[in-house]
């Protein structure tokens, strides 16, 4: 799906109110967004609400545990797009209302708060930061919206405490709350107009209306789904923790709920969440749809995985989907690739195959969006299912660098990777076969690399 412009957030600098919200602006070395975690795993809340829908007020503590900003772990994992780093509180802060909380610096550092939800398309495009000093803290956010908090470090804890001006968000948090309880809390918690699903690795933030479309969900089953997929893509990421390099993102992937997209774009992907509108709920948000119509949310969470070296703007929506299918191979769904285009009865593969040594063959132009993928699940059918998580590895340990404008660099390493993780010179596979625009210089490239020609041409196989 199109992509919006990467932005970043623009912080206020005052802890009683607002500076005006950050436009978004092209990313190539913006800092962090704020970081993310499940309110059961490293931010823990009181079971007391700050306020009923009945009015009754009662403190809330937060606990929060540091973790590497998000733009540190973007660059540590060489990825294009950096991840979430929040980390929610349960609570929500209406428009123009004075939040009064205490900060506690246990191991000397102080978190930042963050108010707003996410919304690319919308008048306010995204949460508010404000910093926080040891001590009482008053802050009032002209817009309002979930309450977040970050803190950047590495294990240091903090504590905030609550006092008055928030109301609890009606969460369901995994392995902690049952549907039960969830049922009661949206039933019961109506002032907060936002909803949340948290696991460890997972924020769903909903509007009131939208959680309410499927409240009848199994919740649990749902999120155990959600943690299924980011796990397989992590799997193909290569991020089984063996080096420090090779740790999992610090803290969870972000889902939210947004107000609109512009006309043909279904969902999205940007610096620190994927958007979901309200049309796509039957299928982020009920078991059964993420299970079988789930791959918009398998794609725009695999933008977030997506390393820049071998990513030239003309594969941002290719490479992409090495997770998707990688989404599918893990819940036993049939690939995309096999599905039969009606208007030729062949599948991806065989139409790809037939354009094979046809005149003026380019990849770029010749090819539609699922032949493309064709190529890149052809490498794991001849090297093995673990050659997308070596060359990810790979990538990450050697960290080259590339801009957005270098995109023969980007397109010469994507051979010259495939090619080592692989053994065998790719040259024919990239270059006769699929025509890719591989220049001289990525000719040379893989010549110099010596090594022999594959036993089996990874072109002619299939699924």
């Amino acid at each position: 799906m199109r992509k919006p412009p990467f932005s970043a957030v623009s912080s206020s600098t005052s802890t009683s109110s607002s500076s005006p919200v950050g436009r978004r602006s092209v990313l190539a070395a913006a800092a962090g967004v704020g970081a993310a975690v499940a309110l059961g795993t490293t931010a823990q809340s009181a079971p007391a609400a700050t306020r009923s829908a009945a009015g009754s007020a009662r403190p809330v503590k937060v606990t929060v545990t540091a973790r590497p900003a998000a733009e540190a772990e973007r660059l540590r994992l060489g990825q294009a797009l950096r991840g979430s780093e929040f980390q929610p509180t349960g609570l929500y802060a209406p428009a123009g209302t004075a939040l009064s909380f205490t900060v506690q610096p246990y191991d000397g550092l102080l978190p930042t708060l963050w108010i707003g939800a996410w919304d690319y398309y919308s008048e306010v495009t995204e949460p508010r930061s404000y910093p926080l000093t040891a001590g009482a803290n008053t802050v009032t956010d002209p817009h309002g919206g979930p309450v977040y908090l970050t803190l950047t470090g590495s294990g240091e804890r903090a504590g905030v405490v609550f006092r008055s001006g928030a109301v609890r968000m009606p969460v369901f948090t995994l392995g902690r709350t049952s549907d039960a309880d969830y049922q009661r809390r949206l039933d019961t918690l109506t002032a907060s107009p936002y909803v949340e699903l948290h696991a460890p690795h997972t924020i769903m933030t909903l509007t009131r209306d939208g959680a309410l479309l499927y409240r009848g969900e199994d919740h649990a089953a749902l999120l155990e789904l959600v943690e299924t997929i980011i796990d397989s893509h992590a799997r193909i990421s290569g991020l089984d923790g063996s080096k420090p390099v090779h740790r999992r993102k610090a803290g969870p992937y972000h889902f939210t709920e947004v107000s609109k997209v512009p006309t043909g774009v279904g969902a999205y992907a940007t610096h620190g969440y994927n958007g979901f509108p309200r049309a796509y709920l039957d299928r982020a948000t009920t078991v059964e749809g993420l299970r079988t119509r789930g791959w918009g949310l398998y794609h725009e969470l695999g933008h977030l995985h997506q390393q820049m070296a071998y990513k030239p703007g003309g594969l941002t929506e290719v490479t992409v989907n090495i997770y998707s299918l990688a989404a599918q191979r893990t819940l036993r769904q049939p690939s995309n690739l096999l599905t039969v285009d009606p208007t030729t009865g062949l599948t991806y593969f065989r139409s790809a195959q037939r354009k094979f040594g046809t005149a003026g063959l380019t990849y770029e132009k010749s090819f539609g969006a699922y032949e493309k993928l064709v190529p890149l699940r052809q490498l794991e059918l001849a090297f093995g299912d673990d050659f997308w998580p070596r060359l990810h590895k790979l990538v990450r340990e050697e960290n080259p660098q590339s801009d957005y404008t270098e995109t023969d660099k980007r397109y010469r390493a994507l051979a010259t990777y495939s090619s080592r993780v692989a053994g065998y010179d790719l040259t024919d596979f990239y270059v006769n076969t699929w025509a890719f625009p591989i220049d001289a210089t990525g000719k040379a490239e893989l010549a110099a690399l010596r090594l022999p020609k594959p036993p089996v041409d990874p072109s002619t196989l299939t699924d």
